[in-house]
Parts: structure tokens; sequence; C-alpha cells
């Protein structure tokens, strides 16, 4: 029985991964450059990226300053991923002129 319960579980979140697949993502929005495990808007660092305790841990910038304010988004799973992906367009297309 625990077989069957296995064939519908998802995968296994792998965290190194998903930041890989994040980064190389977030290079195709122009208007981000990547720094490392960061990435910059006009200089400023809206976003921070790391792996810790199996989580992957991003730092976002409520808004472009100098010493931003941070929201602390952690992923535990690909949905938790690509909610913090589609919010990092979001608010890019609210500093920038940059459209879908």
């Amino acid at each position: 029985m625990s077989g069957e319960d296995d064939f519908f579980a998802p995968p296994a979140f792998k965290p190194e991964e998903a930041l890989l697949t994040l980064k190389r993502n977030l290079r195709d929005l122009r208007a981000l450059q990547n720094q490392g495990d960061s990435f910059t808007l006009r200089g400023q660092v809206l976003l921070e990226l790391s792996v810790a305790d199996g989580l992957l841990h991003a730092r976002l910038a409520k808004r472009p300053a100098q010493r931003p304010e941070w929201d602390l988004k952690l992923c535990k799973n690909s949905a938790d991923v690509r909610r913090l992906q589609d919010e990092i367009k979001r608010r890019l297309m609210l500093w920038t002129d940059e459209s879908p």
C-alpha cells in the first residue's frame, strides 16, 4: 500500500537545484544584473539568495534603496519558488517600465 502512496508524492525538494533554476530564470529579466547570489537594479541590491537547512532563503527588498527593508521568503517546495519568482516579477514591474 505504501508503494501506491509514493506514486502520488511530489518529488523531493532540492534547494540547490531550485536556486540554480531561479537564478537562470531571473537572468532573463533584462533589468536585473546578477552578482553571485544577489541581483541588483541600477546598482542597488534587490534580492539575495542562499540555501540553508534544506530551504531556499530569499531576501527581497520592499523597494529599491541604498539600505532597503527586506522581506524574508523561505521556499520549502517548488510551489514556493514559483510564488517567489512571480513576486519578484511583480515588484520589478512596479519599479521599472519592463512589461512581461
